[in-house]
């Protein structure tokens, strides 16, 4: 089940409005988790299952970052405009007007790649950041993508071969094809849970900065994004960190690596059973895991 929002609201961002959701209470006293989509251009709704640890006293703030779900869609807008510092300034415009002093992060995907690029810069009132399922350089990720592709059956890779060669990449045999890579590296749970499908269907809507920054989808990365990196820049991060991947996971453990091997002190948890929605793969397990390792750093 996933929580009923305390109050959600937008804040102004420049001229545009970022939307939050926020789950619990804020002036309860403990350190607020601030929850970091992926995509980019994914939406907060997939990892509303996140809100349970609201159920700890612990107050959860999800938000839609610029471009997708509830907040302003700039549809017209090209590369130059969809950049890892448009999205920092988003995130630090939208701690300051929430008014958190002290705030605990957890990114996924490239959620997890934003945290990452936020905590390089020892903001004062990071108290710990979550990493889940991220990469620490998008080489590793379209190196680790192509191997995963090769274990895939010969018809889906032939059928995505064909059509990333065509530009057809939204053919029906393509997606039908995709899918396949994402029953198991994405999402193992099928058919997927709602709030799975409510953040496929916005994206599906407006897919502006997914496919500006990153591509048609998660394996085959022609965006703005792809010669990112911050594995040179790793041990400038500060706070205590947690590591987070699946076993299936598209962020294999070569992705992760470089964080567990220059963040100091870093943890790294693997989920057996989960892919890259261990949240929703392993839901009990991950809140003890990300909600043990947040009390330790209240």
């Amino acid at each position: 089940m996933i929580p009923e929002p305390s109050r959600t609201g937008t804040v102004a961002f420049g001229p545009y409005e970022t939307w939050y959701r926020v789950t619990g209470d804020l002036d309860a006293g403990r350190i607020p988790l601030v929850v970091l989509h992926g995509g980019p251009g994914a939406a907060h709704n997939y990892l509303l299952q996140i809100a349970n640890l609201a159920s700890t006293g612990r107050p959860v703030i999800h938000y839609d970052q610029l471009g997708c779900g509830n907040s302003t869609h700039l549809p017209g807008q090209g590369g130059e405009f969809w950049t890892v510092d448009l999205f920092l300034d988003e995130l630090t415009n939208l701690v300051a007007a929430l008014g958190l002093e002290r705030f605990h992060l957890l990114g996924q995907s490239w959620g997890g790649m934003l945290a990452a690029e936020y905590a390089v810069t020892r903001p004062a009132g990071l108290a710990a950041l979550v990493i889940s399922n991220s990469p620490a350089s998008m080489d590793l990720w379209v190196a680790e993508a192509t191997r995963l592709r090769h274990d895939l059956p010969a018809d889906v890779r032939d059928a995505l071969d064909l059509h990333e060669a065509a530009g057809t990449t939204q053919d029906p045999a393509y997606l039908a094809a995709t899918q396949a890579f994402y029953d198991r590296h994405v999402c193992r749970v099928v058919p997927n849970p709602p709030e799975v499908l409510a953040t496929e269907a916005q994206l599906n809507e407006d897919p502006t900065v997914y496919h500006t920054m990153n591509g048609p989808n998660e394996f085959y990365c022609i965006g703005t994004l792809r010669s990112w990196s911050i594995v040179d820049r790793l041990s400038l991060i500060a706070a205590p960190t947690l590591l987070i991947s699946g076993r299936y996971d598209e962020a294999t453990p070569a992705t992760v690596q470089p964080f567990a091997d220059r963040v100091e002190n870093a943890r790294w948890t693997i989920f057996e059973h989960s892919s890259h929605m261990p949240f929703v793969e392993e839901p009990e397990h991950y809140r003890d895991v990300v909600g043990a390792f947040l009390d330790e750093h209240d």
